[in-house]
């Protein structure tokens, strides 16, 4: 294979100098470190209700193993959740004491399983085999898709990094990694996020290898398994829902930052379902953060947390089409009519014509490197010194201190933690790069809501698409007032924007129109013969047009004089 080249000068020289690479080679230590937090903690909160704390648990996991089985699962598992309800109802039989020692060991057993399960391990030679085989595969694709011609496939003319831009706080990122514990947030709005976040970190930014959560599903193919056991990657099962095992996970993030693993985690929880940018997010894993830095502080260490949020922009998305089914459904439930098709969004066809599409030379990835903070939501400088939102220096350890002593406030941190979901959001909306595709997606599904004002969301989704067509003069009216709003916004920084949205508004949307729509078979959007804009399907019109929710953009354009204007063009159903 051809040597590896980097955008950006590896942090450090020798793999063996990775947090993650120490953790892979102590991966036994790291186990029973877990299984130790993990069993203090529960003892703690839940006292001497262990005995129904075992019993809700066992109940869930013997109904999962029935009715909802998977390959990757242990083979022994039937067996193993019967036997310990049979132990936990011979119980009855035995003195207090016994049966709190009993109830101990079971919830030992449980949590070790849960710990072998979810930590995975790393090693240095699968990570580079992996590295120089998605070069290789991405570049061969890139190449070829670029030029439209198979002939390609070893061609060198576009270059990998043309494709995978990244933006934002890249040095300050790189100055900081030494100096604290990294904590990437992204965007989650596909299951290839995980992949090409990392492989940007690793081959544009230099940064070492980070630990990261990977859905168990993913795990059922023996060949994905093999190597993502020893690429850093922490198992997530979703099926499970009970206390031990979220505990087990939680402590693992917690674990994971006290010890200096650099981590990555959607802090959505899981792929945002409308397309639009996280405002919820999941609080869990978020205070696992608050956790660790309390922890590292009360150890005596001045090393922080330190958290970056990552906006990802894509022209189109995989799911798409799924994602936006889901979510109707979700919302509208019996007022959404639109037939389910099969979805093959997971088919091999599928992914590779996505990235057949991807790599051709009309798209392209961008990822924005949000401002770094600290654990509280605070900015940090080169030197990891935090300042508040007025630009005073702070003391992140006198938010943990009571009376001079680093303690545990449960009901103060859960404060701690929303506030810092709340920075996150808005360090997601602010750091937002705007694309062609955003930005004319959201003009035309306004034309379509406006003109149709009568309609709620469902009632839209059911209009006959071939009704319907959009006078391109119209549109560029539209994104010209919305363009003089994002400039404004941009120059507040309360949004980016990218080169090709600040051209005229004409070549915005013909830009916008031939992205979105190079990967779906029915067209988000589209231009017919007669130069007027079109969509087969409105769904997917909406999915895209949720990227720019949130800015109230929509209030900045004189719609009342934008339908007066053009009431006679009849090219407009």
């Amino acid at each position: 294979m051809a040597k590896y080249k980097f955008v950006h000068k590896p942090i450090y020289k020798d793999m063996n100098d990775w947090p993650i690479s120490k953790m892979g080679k102590n991966r036994k230590k790291y186990v029973k470190e877990l299984e130790e937090m993990v069993f203090e903690r529960i003892k703690t909160r839940k006292g001497d209700r262990i005995g129904r704390l075992l019993a809700q648990t066992i109940y869930k996991e013997r109904i999962r193993v029935k009715e909802e089985p998977w390959k990757v699962d242990p083979k022994d598992d039937p067996v193993f959740w019967r036997k310990l309800q049979k132990r936990l109802a011979e119980e009855i039989d035995l003195d207090n004491q016994d049966a709190i020692d009993e109830n101990d060991r079971i919830l030992k057993e449980i949590i070790h399983r849960y710990s072998e399960e979810i930590i995975g391990s790393f090693r240095n030679k699968t990570f580079r085999f992996a590295r120089k085989f998605l070069t290789v595969v991405f570049n061969r694709l890139l190449n070829t898709a670029a030029n439209r011609n198979i002939q390609r496939v070893y061609g060198t003319k576009h270059k990998l990094h043309d494709r995978m831009r990244a933006y934002g706080e890249i040095e300050k990122l790189r100055t900081l990694f030494p100096k604290g514990n990294i904590v990437i947030v992204p965007t989650h709005f596909s299951n290839l996020d995980s992949v090409l976040i990392g492989y940007v970190l690793d081959s544009i930014l230099g940064l070492p290898a980070f630990s990261y959560g990977a859905g168990l599903n993913l795990y059922n193919s023996g060949f994905a398994a093999r190597y993502m056991n020893y690429l850093g990657a922490y198992r997530v099962d979703r099926r499970k829902k009970n206390i031990v095992y979220l505990e087990t996970l939680k402590a693992l993030s917690s674990l994971l930052n006290q010890k200096g693993v650099n981590n990555i985690f959607f802090p959505g929880g899981t792929r945002s379902r409308s397309g639009s940018i996280e405002d919820q997010l999941k609080l869990g894993l978020l205070g696992s953060i608050i956790d660790a830095q309390r922890e590292l502080l009360k150890q005596g260490s001045d090393r922080k947390v330190i958290i970056v949020p990552v906006t990802l922009s894509y022209h189109f998305v995989l799911e798409a089409k799924h994602l936006i089914y889901q979510h109707l459904k979700k919302t509208g439930k019996e007022n959404f009519l639109l037939p389910s098709k099969k979805d093959d969004s997971k088919k091999k066809k599928r992914i590779m014509k996505f990235l057949w599409e991807f790599f051709s030379d009309t798209s392209e990835i961008i990822i924005s490197i949000g401002r770094p903070m600290d654990a509280l939501g605070n900015f940090v400088d080169d030197n990891a010194v935090s300042y508040d939102r007025f630009g005073k220096e702070v003391n992140i350890r006198d938010y943990f201190e009571k009376d001079g002593i680093v303690s545990t406030d449960k009901q103060r941190e859960s404060v701690y933690t929303k506030q810092l979901a709340e920075r996150i959001v808005r360090r997601f909306h602010k750091e937002n790069i705007v694309l062609t595709s955003h930005l004319t997606a959201f003009a035309v599904y306004n034309i379509l809501k406006r003109k149709h004002a009568n309609l709620d969301l469902f009632a839209l989704m059911r209009i006959p698409t071939e009704d319907i067509n959009f006078p391109i003069d119209m549109v560029v009216d539209v994104v010209a007032q919305l363009q003089s709003r994002l400039v404004e916004m941009e120059e507040n920084k309360d949004i980016i924007l990218s080169e090709d949205v600040k051209k005229a508004p004409l070549e915005v949307i013909q830009d916008g129109v031939v992205k979105v729509g190079k990967f779906h078979i029915q067209k988000p959007l589209a231009i017919n013969k007669k130069g007027a804009l079109y969509s087969r399907d409105f769904a997917l019109l909406y999915y895209y047009h949720n990227r720019m929710q949130g800015y109230e953009l929509e209030k900045h354009v004189d719609w009342e004089g934008i339908f007066a204007k053009y009431a006679d063009i009849h090219d407009y159903s």
